[in-house]
């Protein structure tokens, strides 16, 4: 069961997203906040696998709630940015903060429910196309992401290169010409030497160090 916290400054906004999520099988909502604020003490006391966050709050907002999650617990849940507009600084910026994926507030029921699966999942990324398209726009270089990309050995770089691009790792495996449980081992590899959590947080920081660049494509093979 998937255990999901909705934090919405707006009460109708958390009431569709509850009714939604509820009447899914394998989900049940575990807790409410209307702020960033409580976003902390809500966590510890619901114990989510998942937090769907409104990135635009009027007190504390999705970027600043995110960091003080991730910072405050050992073991946070992983956060969806909820969002109105796609191509948004507020959206990289959490994602940059720690956010696992994002969903807009107009996407079809379907494709929330499918988000939360997958983001709980924790072993792809969530919607690759719009997550470099937010990449081109607004990364930037940070000294301390270019330190650990340089950490990475030729193969794990070739990895995140291709996750970047949205492949899962069996595509990975076909386009290295290796085996997928070494593609895991990179995978596992590039989050640690990155010290993040998951395939967002990894792509973020290889725009950030300039491993990946906007419309630049590079083949693999051998």
């Amino acid at each position: 069961m998937i255990g999901v916290a909705l934090v919405d400054d707006e009460a109708m906004v958390r009431a569709g997203l509850g009714a939604l999520l509820g009447a899914e099988p394998d989900m049940r909502v575990v807790g409410e906040g209307e702020d960033g604020a409580g976003v902390v003490d809500l966590v510890r006391r619901t114990r989510p696998d998942v937090v769907l966050m409104d990135v635009r709050m009027p007190r504390v907002d999705g970027i600043r709630a995110t960091s003080s999650l991730l910072a405050a617990l050992d073991a946070p849940p992983r956060v969806i940015v909820v969002t109105t507009f796609e191509n948004d600084e507020y959206v990289y910026g959490a994602l940059r903060a720690g956010a696992s994926g994002f969903v807009l507030k107009r996407s079809r029921p379907e494709d929330i429910v499918s988000a939360v699966r997958l983001v709980h999942g924790g072993d792809a990324l969530l919607f690759p196309e719009a997550i470099r398209s937010l990449a081109a726009a607004h990364s930037r270089e940070d000294p301390r992401a270019v330190r650990a990309v340089a950490a990475l050995t030729e193969r794990e770089a070739d990895t995140l290169r291709l996750a970047a691009r949205g492949l899962s790792n069996a595509e990975i495996a076909e386009r290295l010409v290796v085996g997928s449980e070494t593609v895991k081992t990179h995978v596992s590899n590039v989050l640690a030497k990155l010290g993040v959590r998951d395939r967002t947080q990894a792509v973020v920081a290889a725009y950030d160090a300039g491993l990946v660049r906007p419309g630049v494509r590079r083949e693999y093979g051998g």
